[in-house]
């Protein structure tokens, strides 16, 4: 999920995240027509979220984000997924996001039925459930 803020509250969106890790930077194809080049403008910090359900595993990262008509990126970034929502790479209502990250957090649960018995074990002996390992990493 992208998170941005638009002066009243969250907006979250699903997008499709491309990681260059040599870069060091998540990159979104986007609309012009969504708002989010406003939210952008006014309030570059943004929250990126992800989930893998079948290993309890999240990563929320935090980080400046930037928006531009770079058409030289829109191509590199160019996929078949891309082509469910534009004609082709050259579409002039295409966007590219931007993320340089700040800091993120991580979660790697045990899964549900473990965290459901350690809540119980919990209840019953008072003392906290464990509920996997979490870390934060300031970039």
């Amino acid at each position: 999920m992208f998170v941005t803020w638009d002066g009243e509250r969250q907006r979250a969106r699903p997008l499709a995240a491309t990681v260059d890790r040599e870069e060091g930077v998540l990159y979104f194809l986007t609309d012009i027509n969504g708002h989010k080049d406003e939210q952008i403008a006014r309030f570059p910090t943004v929250t990126v979220a992800f989930a893998d359900h079948g290993h309890s595993r999240y990563v929320t990262l935090t980080g400046k984000a930037t928006m531009s008509n770079d058409r030289a990126r829109i191509k590199q970034l160019w996929s078949p997924f891309a082509k469910a929502w534009w004609d082709g790479p050259e579409d002039p209502a295409i966007r590219v996001i931007q993320v340089v990250p700040d800091d993120a957090e991580l979660w790697d649960s045990p899964g549900r039925i473990v965290t459901t018995i350690s809540m119980l074990a919990a209840a019953v002996t008072g003392r906290a459930p464990k509920f996997g390992e979490n870390a934060k990493v300031i970039m």
